[in-house]
């Protein structure tokens, strides 16, 4: 069975105790030991790296290419990684994939992806407590630290889950558009970010690690025949 069409090989339908069961063990146990590693990776940048002073020039340089025409582009871009963007997507496409397939244990897999996601998230961000990169922000900062990224985050777990649900589509031509622009997405998103002063580049890269590891998870949550 192919991991990308895993779904599709085998439609059956598990129970609700057995989903929750492997929810349990296949996605949130391991998001654990993810926690884990990004928190040792978020203390070793603060402690022996010092807070790596070698991405104040990156962020600085960036700062440099700022104009009024991409100061608007990326304001829309970094919206698309908002927590209140990234939920209300995912409840429509939840909804619109449970309507379209019948299956809610493909369906759930959006929303698996992006708590497991917020939840790495929030409690890395408040162990970890690193400052934002010293630059004019173009951004409220809201009341998390900069690492990770949740922007990033929540918009690669969301869009590379639903490039992984795209994989059914038959068409193809349109299979690999759709692919290609729900991947793209997260890395404007990571750009946009950069770009207005809200993070540190390792901030952004250990947050697009997150979301893909998450997005992993949630696909492989379920238990399907080999």
């Amino acid at each position: 069975m192919a991991f990308l069409t895993r779904y599709s090989d085998d439609p059956s339908a598990p129970s609700v105790g057995s989903a929750l069961r492997d929810l349990a063990v296949r996605a949130a146990a391991p998001a654990v030991v993810l926690w884990v590693l990004i928190v040792g990776g978020g203390l070793f940048i603060k402690g022996p790296l010092k807070g790596l002073s070698s991405e104040d020039t990156i962020s600085k340089d960036v700062q440099e290419t700022r104009t009024r025409t991409w100061d608007s582009i990326t304001m829309v871009l970094s919206h698309i990684g908002n927590t209140e963007i990234v939920i209300g997507v995912c409840v429509v496409a939840v909804g619109l994939i449970w309507w379209r397939t019948r299956e809610w244990w493909r369906a759930l897999v959006p929303a698996i992806a992006i708590s497991l996601q917020a939840t790495v998230f929030v409690i890395a961000t408040a162990v970890v407590g690193r400052p934002r990169p010293h630059i004019p922000h173009l951004d409220p900062a809201p009341p998390t630290s900069s690492y990770p990224s949740g922007h990033v985050g929540a918009a690669t777990a969301l869009y590379v889950s639903f490039a992984m649900l795209a994989q059914s589509i038959e068409r193809p031509a349109l299979r690999r558009l759709v692919t290609t622009l729900f991947l793209v997405i997260p890395v404007l998103v990571a750009y946009a970010r950069l770009y207005r002063g809200m993070h540190h580049l390792s901030d952004i890269l250990i947050g697009a690690a997150n979301g893909l590891v998450c997005a992993l998870l949630a696909w492989a949550y379920l238990r399907r025949k080999a």
